[in-house]
């Protein structure tokens, strides 16, 4: 009892936190899901059935090639959660690795990784997956590395930060003084001390490379077709704007409260974890 009264006293207390949770769990639960069932094949189509709105044919209507809104939804769900985890971990872990490093050696080493970090940053996620697709083809590996690529730099310059400040500390240089060397410092203090900071990084990029992927999916660089994503049916649906406005309705609103429930949570966890802020609950 006594447990779950911490619990709804903490989703009182963090509300951000308590909404991001919802929104991130039921996010997850839906792509799931779609992969095991949806009310129709996403990839169906029955013309007669084109253009239906909400309720008229479905729960969420059908679209011009009478595919099952609902169930596109579903599987676009899937398919953007598992790029942009993917991309993120793969940009956090290169990132993080680049950061300590620079932490660690200083000097030259941290100089040249905040000139690459400049310099990445100056390239958009969208030119760069241009740019990789006209290298690699459009596809799920071409939008997982653009959108990593631009994640590897975000992580170095907050991990290096991070761990500038650990550096200094006095355990720090105790164990310096011992005669640890400095790979066996950044695994046994310098990593575990950032690991909040990289953690709520994590949550908070996962909604821009959903974003960024809803991007690459509505210029065309994204999952070839039939595969549904949300960028793509956002594209779709420009078309028949006004003669089926909830074609773009239903992805824009999916995007926009996903994006919007991972800077929830990515805040919520941050004001948890802060250690300035003590971890109240």
């Amino acid at each position: 009892m006594s447990g779950q009264g911490g619990m709804v006293r903490l989703a009182i207390r963090r509300p951000a936190l308590t909404i991001g949770a919802v929104v991130t769990i039921a996010l997850v639960a839906l792509a799931l899901l779609s992969l095991v069932w949806t009310p129709l094949p996403p990839a169906k189509m029955q013309i007669i059935h084109k253009l239906q709105p909400p309720l008229a044919f479905g729960l969420l209507g059908t679209d011009q090639f009478g595919r099952d809104i609902a169930s596109m939804l579903m599987a676009g769900a899937w398919n953007s959660l598992s790029i942009a985890v993917t991309a993120v971990t793969l940009g956090a872990s290169f990132g993080t690795l680049l950061g300590v490093t620079a932490a660690a050696r200083r000097g030259v080493a941290e100089a040249l990784l905040m000139r690459v970090n400049d310099v990445v940053f100056a390239i958009p996620p969208i030119l760069s997956a241009m740019m990789l697709g006209a290298l690699l083809g459009t596809g799920r590996w071409t939008a997982i590395i653009a959108i990593a690529v631009f994640m590897v730099p975000v992580f170095a310059r907050i991990t290096a930060g991070a761990a500038l400040q650990v550096w200094s500390r006095d355990y720090v240089l105790a164990a310096r003084a011992a005669g640890k060397g400095k790979a066996r410092i950044t695994l046994d203090h310098v990593l575990p001390n950032i690991a909040n900071q990289i953690i709520v990084q994590v949550t908070i990029q996962l909604g821009l490379a959903i974003l960024t992927e809803a991007g690459l999916s509505f210029l065309g660089l994204g999952l070839a077709p039939p595969a549904p994503t949300w960028g793509r049916m956002l594209a779709d649906a420009q078309t028949y704007m006004s003669a089926a406005p909830w074609l773009a309705l239903v992805p824009g609103l999916a995007i926009a409260v996903t994006v919007l429930g991972f800077n929830m949570l990515g805040d919520g966890l941050r004001d948890l974890l802060d250690p300035r802020e003590g971890g109240r609950a």
